[in-house]
């Protein structure tokens, strides 16, 4: 509980800076989970300037964008009724989503010094398989419609960080395949 309020207390006097730290340290913790459960790579092999780049990414891009795309999204539809809730949710899964998707898989790229070329087949070949299973897996649907209705905004991309997780591990699995 200590360490719940000290990041409550952090978030109402740095909201900006805790939010994207807080994403920042939950991409790098889902690629960490990545590499280690899923690849299997094991300590000796385990990349760290990948989960640098992840967690740079997180601080970098996911935590001011996705940040900021809740702040516009609840300018546009303000409240939090579940019509609202519903109204967030569509836009964000309908729209967000997959520009979201569609920057980041080549940002990842770019930063593990792909050529243009390769970064371009490897979008192609990854990016509807990766908003598939965005879709596919019915996760996002219910915890954006949950956020968007249950949640304040100050504290919405920490909880999707958190359950992004999993999410991340998939992606930064993804994003790394050659």
């Amino acid at each position: 509980m200590a360490l719940w309020r000290a990041y409550q207390r952090a978030l109402a006097a740095h909201p900006w800076k805790v939010q994207v730290l807080t994403a920042g340290s939950l991409m790098g913790l889902g690629d960490i989970i990545s590499q280690q459960l899923v690849e299997r790579r094991g300590l000796q092999q385990h990349q760290t300037g990948r989960t640098l780049t992840m967690a740079s990414l997180g601080c970098g891009f996911v935590g001011p964008v996705v940040g900021g795309w809740y702040r516009v999204l609840d300018h546009l539809i303000p409240g939090t009724t579940k019509v609202n809730a519903l109204k967030k949710m569509l836009l964000d899964q309908g729209g967000f989503a997959p520009c979201f998707l569609g920057c980041f898989l080549p940002l990842v790229g770019v930063l593990n010094g792909m050529s243009a070329q390769d970064n371009w087949a490897k979008l192609k070949r990854d990016y509807p398989d990766a908003l598939i299973t965005n879709y596919y897996v019915r996760l996002w649907p219910a915890v954006q419609l949950a956020n968007f209705y249950l949640v304040p905004l100050h504290y919405r991309l920490a909880v999707v960080q958190c359950v992004a997780v999993v999410w991340n591990s998939y992606l930064s699995w993804k994003a790394h395949q050659l």
